[in-house]
This record gives C-alpha cells, structure tokens and sequence, in this order.
C-alpha cells in the first residue's frame, strides 16, 4: 500500500521521476535532477523583545540553475523541515521552466511562527536571517521572495540588511518589495492573478462557463483572497473560504471585499461573522460540492484518504504541493481536471521576474504593461501544458512536468559537466 504520509520532498521526487521515465530521461540526467546542488542550514541567535536570545533554525536550498540564477520564496512557520525547503526548491525549478523564464529553483525557510512575534523581533531575526544566507544570495546568483509568513515589509528589511553589507542599494537582489523601494507594481496581486486566470482557461476548455461557477478556496493569504477576489471579478460566485481560524461557507455566495477589509484589520478571519454563513473545517471545506475548488494553504492537503470525497470538476492549485501522488492518481481516474501548482501558481514568479528585470534596469512598467504580459504567459503556458496532456492522454501535472523537466534537462545537458 502507498504510503500516504511520504514527505513533501519525498512526494517531489516522486512526481519527478514518473515525468523522466515518461521522457525517458538520461539516467545520468535523472540522477543530477533528483537532488538539490546546494543546501545550507544555519542556527541564528536574534534577541527578544524582553532581553533574551533566541536560537532559530533555518535554511536555504538550491535545486539547479542550469537555466539561471536560483529563485524561490523564504517562508516562516513552525513547520518549516529541510525536506520541505528541499521540495519547494525542486518545484520551483520545474515551475520557472513551465512558465520559461531563466531561473532554476530555490527555496529558504526559518522554523518559526511570525504572528508570535513583535514587529521589532520580526525585524531582528529577518536581518540576521538575511546575513546568515548572504554567502548565497545575490542579484546575480540566488534571488528570495516572500512566501508563507512573510511579506512585503520582510523583503524590504532583507534587501536593506544585504545592501547595507555592500555599501550600496542592491534592489535586484530580493522580490515581492514594496513598490516604494523598487518593488513591481501587481507583485502582491500576481499568484492570485495567475491562479485566476488559469482557471479561466481551464473551465473554457472544460466548456465550464465561468461565469455563475461555484467556487471553494482553502486558504484566504495572499494568494487565496486574491484568487477569491479575481474569481468573484470575473463573475464566479465564491461560496467558501478558510483560513488557520476554519472555514466559512454559504451557499449563496460569500462578501470576499468584506471579508478581505476584516483580515487586514484583524490579521485573520477569526471572529468574522456574517448573515447566512455556516462553519467548517479547513478539511470540511475541501470536500465541499462546487465547480472549482482551489487549494491555496500548504501541501499535502489532498491525500489518497479524501481524494475519492474531492466534489468539484476542476481543482487549481494555489498552493505548492497541496496534492499528493497517490491523490493525483485517484482524481485523475475520477476525471476531476487538476491544473499543476507549478503552472497554477506561477504567477508569483513570474512577475518576481519581471521585478528582477526591473531592478536590474532602473526602468519600471506601469501595472497594466505588468498585467497583460502576465497574462500573455499564463495563457501560452496553459495551452502548451494542455497540448502536452492531450498529445500524451496524461494528466495535466503530467503534461506540465513533462515540459518543464525536457527544458531543464536540456539545459543541463548542452552546458555539459564541469570540469
């Protein structure tokens, strides 16, 4: 029997190998591909608020930067592992080749819950965190953004700590800042975006009108709100939303520029109420009967144990890794259309791309430049995705894995082994 508790880098290379033997990749290819190039783990004292120091563990992993400068998010959460960083290292590599921007995949991470502390500690241990890994990030060689439990004002404290190491502004070296010191107008709203738009794709290939389309979404952070606000934009009717305080539901839809409006003030949905609404669980609310559920919280929320309760046609990962394999086999039997994270979610990247471009330049584009070139690649990667799954009747992960990993492959391939 499969093991449906496998670990997400576990699962990571799972899914990477079901794609090289549908390539017939290289064994030798496949064994450099399989594992990270670079991992660093630090242990970091920061000092509290009240006098003491505090020893925090983190991490910062490269998986390939055949195709360019490694790329990926620094999350902070209390279940932050190296297996984890690992997988979302490797997802990023496959996600920047999908979309066919020149990056490789990174990932870092401190094991630790941001909402516990202030904003002075937050502060301390995201510079010291940003000197711990200085040895490898770089404009030119390994870029950060933010991700789960960390934002905006995280990258800025970042960018300024690596800056004031160099003796000069360095506003390429991270992504996802606030516009005021060289951030990319649509950079917050860009995954969400991403998430939304490939949905939209996908329910016209389904001949799913997207108009009237119930929709579920597991996780209400940035990229949830802004997937619940896009859909609700485009005519969808959101009808359930969750976040680490549960789910909320009503049938006839829900307020999200409410609901949005009290997390901003409130840091949460805890304590929410509204006519009409009932509550359920973050896994309750997965199984929810709709026409698009998205999950947008962490991985592994999708296992073969509730696979075969999934109730929706089309399912697009806001999250990394919310689908296990053993899952994506049963949805896949079930005809449930799943569209990968590592295109789904590759709006984030994407314009973190563009804000590279940008930084790099000192020349910015306006925010609908910003918007249609996001959208002109969310749309051609999605039918180059589908082209793949229907030439191959395979899964959109599949199909997606399938083009991502023959690009890195080549890659790797043509700039040969050094020495």
């Amino acid at each position: 029997m499969a093991d449906s508790h496998r670990n997400a880098f576990e699962n990571a290379q799972r899914q990477f190998d079901l794609a090289a033997e549908k390539l017939n990749l290289d064994q030798s290819l496949r064994r450099v591909l399989r594992v990270p190039q670079r991992e660093l783990s630090v242990n970091f004292p920061v000092k509290m608020d009240n006098g003491e120091i505090q020893v925090f563990s983190g991490y910062r992993v490269q998986h390939n930067v055949s195709r360019g400068p490694a790329k990926g998010g620094i999350r902070y959460h209390p279940a932050v592992d190296i297996d984890e960083v690992r997988a979302l290292a490797m997802w990023m590599t496959w996600k920047c080749a999908l979309v066919n921007i020149p990056y490789g995949g990174a990932k870092g991470g401190v094991i630790v819950d941001p909402t516990k502390l202030s904003q002075s500690e937050l502060e301390r241990l995201t510079r010291r965190f940003a000197t711990e890994i200085s040895i490898l990030v770089g404009a030119e060689k390994d870029i950060p953004a933010p991700d789960v439990g960390t934002n905006g004002q995280v990258m800025a404290w970042f960018m300024d700590t690596i800056s004031m190491h160099r003796g000069y502004t360095v506003p390429a070296v991270i992504t996802g800042k606030p516009v005021e010191v060289g951030g990319s107008l649509g950079r917050v709203e860009a995954t969400g975006r991403g998430v939304s738009i490939v949905a939209r794709e996908a329910a016209k290939h389904l001949g799913l009108r997207i108009e009237g389309a119930t929709v579920v979404i597991q996780g209400f952070g940035n990229v949830g709100s802004v997937t619940a606000d896009m859909m609700q934009r485009m005519g969808s009717k959101v009808i359930a939303v969750s976040d680490v305080s549960g789910g909320y539901y009503n049938r006839n839809g829900l307020n999200i520029p409410e609901m949005i409006a009290y997390t901003k003030q409130h840091r949460s949905l805890e304590g929410y109420q509204a006519a009409g609404i009932e509550r359920v669980s973050n896994q309750q609310i997965l199984e929810l009967e709709c026409d698009i559920l998205a999950p947008c919280a962490l991985e592994n929320q999708i296992t073969e144990e509730n696979a075969g309760r999934i109730n929706c046609k089309l399912l697009v990962e806001g999250a990394n890794g919310p689908t296990t394999p053993e899952a994506d086999d049963i949805l896949f039997e079930r005809g449930i259309f799943v569209v990968p994270d590592i295109l789904a979610n590759a709006g984030g990247v994407t314009v973190s791309y563009f804000e590279w471009v940008q930084g790099l330049q000192e020349f910015f584009w306006t925010e609908e430049e910003i918007n249609n070139k996001l959208e002109r690649i969310m749309q051609h990667s999605f039918e180059s995705v589908l082209a793949q799954t229907l030439k191959h009747k395979v899964s959109m992960r599949m199909g997606g894995y399938m083009v991502a990993v023959a690009r890195v492959a080549e890659a790797t391939q043509i700039r040969g082994i050094y020495p």
